[in-house]
C-alpha cells in the first residue's frame, strides 16, 4: 500500500527533519566538547565561557563541559588541551595575553606559536586610561602636565608585569617624558581598588572591568587605548586623539585548540563557534559585560594576528627590559 503526503504536511516533515538535523550539521565531534578555561570559576573569562558553552550545546547537540585550570600563567591550562587528544573535542577558551604577553616575562612549557591554533576571537576588550578621584585632569594633556609638575610622585598600577597594562605606561613614559614608577598587582580587581582608594593615582585597564567604575564616578576616564572611540565610552576620546597612537592595546578573548587538529576541524569549530557566539542572547551578554564583539577573522587571520601581537610584545619587553619582578 502506498501513502501520499500531502503537499503542506509534507513541508512540514521535511522543516521538522531540517530542524532536527541542523545541531547535527554543526557539531565537529560525536563526543562531549571539552571547554578548558585558565582561570578560576567566576572570573571574566570563566563568565564567557560558560555563556558560549551553553549556547554551543545547543547549535551542536553535544554537551559542553567548562572545565577550570588556573594556574602558571595559563600554562596548566595549554598543556592540558595539548595532551588530549587532537580530535576537535577539546577546546579552550583564553584570552590572548596568555599567549602573546605572559610568554614574554614567565617561563611556560608551550610555544604560542607552534603549540596551539587560533580558532576565533569571540569578544575583544580594549583598554582605557583611568584615574583615581583625586587626580587634577581631565583628559591626558592634563595628566601629562601634573605628572611632569611632580617629579618623581606618580605611580600607576597595572594588572600584572609584563602585560599590556604594564606596557600601556611605560610606553606613555617614554613619549611623553614621564618617570611614572609602576606598581604591579596580582590581577585588575586589586589594582583597581587602590586607584579608587587614591592610593595610587593612575591604571590602564581592560575596558570589561574597568567600566562600570567608571560609569558610577568611581575612577576617572582619560582615553581610550584603541584605534576607534569605544562604544562603551562613547564621550571618551580615544589616546590617538589625544596625541599617542602607540597606546593602542586589546585583549581578545576566543577559542584556541592544540597545534595537532587538523585544519578542516578548526574551520568546523570556527564556524560553529561564531554561530553561537552570534546569537542574540549571547551578544547582549557580551556587550552587557563591556566586551566589543568577535567573530569576524577565520582561524587563518586569527593566526596572523597573534604572530603580529606576539612580536609587537617581544619588541616592547626588549626595549624596555620588563622582566617578572618589576
Amino acid at each position: 500500500m502506498t501513502f501520499h503526503l500531502s503537499s503542506p504536511l509534507r513541508r512540514t516533515l521535511c522543516a521538522a527533519a531540517l530542524t532536527l538535523a541542523l545541531p547535527a550539521a554543526m557539531a565537529w565531534t560525536d563526543k562531549p566538547i571539552r571547554m578548558i578555561v585558565p582561570a578560576p570559576a567566576g572570573g571574566t573569562m570563566d563568565v564567557v565561557a560558560r555563556i558560549v558553552a551553553d549556547q554551543l550545546s545547543v547549535e551542536t547537540g553535544q554537551p559542553v563541559v567548562v572545565e577550570n585550570r588556573a594556574g602558571a600563567g595559563g600554562a596548566i591550562a595549554v598543556q592540558a588541551m595539548i595532551a588530549a587528544p587532537a580530535d576537535g573535542s577539546t577546546i579552550m577558551m583564553t584570552a590572548s595575553n596568555i599567549l602573546t604577553e605572559i610568554p614574554h616575562v614567565m617561563k611556560t612549557a608551550f610555544d604560542p606559536l607552534k603549540d596551539v591554533k587560533p580558532v576565533t576571537a569571540i569578544a575583544r576588550a580594549s583598554m582605557v586610561m583611568i584615574g583615581a578621584p583625586n587626580v587634577p585632569a581631565k583628559d591626558v594633556k592634563g595628566v601629562v602636565a601634573w605628572v611632569k609638575a611632580n617629579p618623581g610622585k606618580v605611580s600607576f598600577a597595572s594588572y600584572s608585569t609584563g602585560t599590556s597594562s604594564h606596557y600601556a605606561g611605560m610606553i606613555l613614559n617614554q613619549k611623553a617624558g614621564l618617570d611614572m614608577q609602576h606598581v604591579p598587582f596580582a590581577g585588575s580587581p586589586p589594582a583597581l581598588a587602590q586607584v579608587m582608594g587614591s592610593q595610587i593615582p593612575l591604571m590602564f585597564d581592560g575596558m570589561a572591568t574597568a567600566r562600570n567604575m567608571i560609569t558610577t564616578g568611581k575612577v576617572q576616564a582619560f582615553g581610550v587605548a584603541s584605534k576607534k572611540r569605544s562604544q562603551h565610552l562613547p564621550n571618551v576620546p580615544t589616546l590617538a586623539e589625544q596625541g599617542y597612537p602607540e597606546l593602542d592595546f586589546s585583549n581578545w578573548v576566543g577559542i584556541i585548540v592544540a597545534a595537532g587538529v587538523p585544519t578542516a576541524l578548526v574551520e568546523k569549530i570556527n564556524t560553529a563557534v561564531d554561530k553561537a557566539a552570534a546569537s542574540p542572547k549571547v551578544r547582549d551578554r557580551l556587550l552587557g559585560a563591556g566586551f566589543d564583539l568577535g567573530g569576524d577573522e577565520t582561524a587563518e587571520q586569527m593566526a596572523k594576528s597573534l604572530r603580529a601581537d606576539f612580536e609587537r610584545n617581544a619588541d616592547i619587553v626588549k626595549t624596555f627590559d620588563i622582566k617578572l619582578n618589576q
